[in-house]
């Protein structure tokens, strides 16, 4: 229960179908952008009506498409490298979460120097950007755009690095969900999914508070609504448009509320197994929030009863109990793995997973606390 609350969003909002030609018009004067991306979205078209916009501005630019999904502290600071040498202005992230946070550690190590690895944890970077960003997402899903969070892989200490700070935040994200069209109904189906659990997860936070639990309710009924939709028929221009306002007004939501238990292990998972965020969220989800249930019942039959009208008239453990049934049923109904084995987790990585999991930040906003044991129980039921 909160008893006070901040709410603090530093990032310039643009929405709209074709927005993206607003890049001729930002808020503060540059000569010449470092556009980091990734192959697949330049193979798909997708920088060419940035790459108009720019030119439209006069300004020149220079690309930088070297970006992995889950990218490494190493790709970080050698695309930091790459933008000290390009003597570029302002940063422009097109693409997922991927190439946006690289494009958010960029900026911390142009500004603070050293590694993006020196910055792990909660507000250690120190010095305000010195070169404005611009996030463009190709994705409906991560919430980047808008947060005071980037997460990389550290392959040489077998760990994710989390960094937190308000220094992250993106100046202006550019929101078109005319850059969505393209992705396959996978992307579409797992970034979709990631949408929801921020919110799910925001919305149940030990800190979650009224204007976030606004944002997460609408983003969780949108999706609900609208992913089915983006998934089988990705022509569908409302569909596309919905799921990028859900996943922006997720990313709000868990902004200010954070996580919980799901990306917790999720993040875990994904440095023992190289399971993908969204793949594994859509595991891990319908599983917590049955975990979850006994601790929040009265916020959880609050979403139930927002989303499903069916469940008005129930009680708040019923309503509770169909909230839990819609969500795996939605996962369900866009395809994503409903087992571990599905996506090749073995039995012996269990343990090492189970342990790291509640080593994550995200581990301590969750409403029921889980220890190390319960999160090995809980793995072994999805295996």
């Amino acid at each position: 229960m909160y008893t006070s609350f901040n709410f603090h969003l530093p990032t310039r909002i643009q929405f709209g179908y074709e927005k993206v030609k607003e890049l001729k018009n930002l808020p503060f004067q540059a000569n010449r952008a470092f556009i980091v991306t990734d192959k697949g979205v330049e193979k798909a078209g997708l920088l060419n009506d940035v790459i108009d916009a720019i030119k439209q501005a006069n300004m020149t630019y220079k690309i930088y498409r070297d970006v992995e999904p889950d990218p490494s502290v190493e790709t970080v600071d050698k695309a930091a490298k790459a933008f000290a040498e390009a003597e570029c202005d302002l940063l422009i992230a097109v693409g997922g979460g991927s190439p946006i946070d690289t494009a958010k550690g960029v900026r911390v190590v142009a500004s603070n120097g050293g590694s993006i690895r020196n910055y792990s944890g909660v507000n250690l970077v120190k010095e305000a950007p010195s070169v404005p960003l611009v996030a463009i997402p190709t994705t409906a899903g991560t919430g980047s755009e808008v947060t005071i969070f980037a997460v990389f892989s550290d392959d040489k200490e077998n760990r994710k690095v989390t960094v937190t700070s308000s220094h992250l935040s993106p100046d202006v994200s550019i929101i078109d969900p005319k850059l969505t069209l393209t992705a396959p109904p996978s992307i579409t189906a797992a970034a979709g999914f990631d949408a929801f659990a921020h919110a799910a997860e925001a919305f149940v936070s030990r800190i979650s508070q009224p204007p976030s639990d606004a944002l997460a309710l609408s983003a969780m009924k949108t999706v609900h609504t609208y992913l089915r939709r983006a998934v089988y028929n990705g022509d569908d221009i409302e569909a596309r448009m919905k799921m990028a306002e859900a996943s922006l007004l997720a990313g709000m939501a868990f902004n200010q509320s954070y996580l919980g238990l799901a990306h917790a292990i999720g993040s875990a998972i994904s440095v023992h197994a190289h399971v993908s965020h969204g793949v594994v969220i859509g595991l891990l989800l319908p599983k917590v929030i049955e975990y979850n249930l006994v601790a929040k019942i009265d916020k959880y039959a609050e979403a139930g009863k927002y989303i499903e009208q069916s469940s008005h008239g129930l009680s708040n453990y019923e309503a509770a109990a169909l909230f839990s049934e819609t969500v795996t049923q939605l996962r369900n109904d866009i395809g994503l793995p409903k087992q571990l084995r599905e996506v090749n987790v073995k039995e012996a990585q269990l343990e090492a997973i189970s342990k790291d999991s509640i080593k994550s930040g995200m581990w301590q906003f969750n409403p029921r606390r889980a220890s190390e044991q319960d999160v090995y129980q809980m793995l072994r039921e999805m295996l």
